[in-house]
């Protein structure tokens, strides 16, 4: 029976209270998009104090789309529930000439105001009957070329 204690005991003490916490993208992107000035900083100085971004895209202008993830291991009481901490975005947008054009900066408070639309597409097609696609897989076979053998 004492050897049961002592095992508990050991097992409980081996259990750690650091919380394990997962980061994904740029570290401190809240502090590090302040120095970032509109019209005066330029692509080499985004990738010096930014690194690549996670994300790049280029229509009329470059949109690079930097991303700050935390998340934690919760409580023993929530059997170990993922917990969000940090949850930062960044979009600068680059004009032609190379330097930042805009920027904008969303955290996880501000994510929850942004509003979607709840608009929807209809669809326009039809569903066809098998009969349908039957005649029409008929019609393509019967209209393409013989191959050659």
């Amino acid at each position: 029976m004492k050897y049961i204690f002592i095992f508990i005991f050991i097992f409980i003490l081996s259990c750690s209270t650091n919380k394990v916490v997962k980061h994904h993208g740029v570290h401190f992107l809240d502090k590090k998009h302040k120095n970032l000035e509109i019209n005066n900083t330029n692509r080499n100085d985004i990738l010096k104090l930014l690194g690549e971004p996670s994300t790049k895209s280029s229509f009329d202008t470059d949109i690079w789309i930097y991303i700050e993830r935390k998340i934690s291991t919760g409580s023993i009481y929530k059997l170990g529930k993922e917990k969000l901490i940090v949850n930062n975005v960044l979009v600068l947008e680059i004009d032609e000439f190379g330097l930042l054009a805009d920027k904008k900066f969303y955290d996880k408070n501000t994510m929850k105001d942004i509003q979607f639309a709840t608009a929807s597409t209809d669809s326009v097609y039809r569903k066809r009957s098998f009969v349908y696609d039957f005649l029409s897989s008929m019609r393509q076979k019967i209209n393409e070329p013989m191959k050659k053998k």
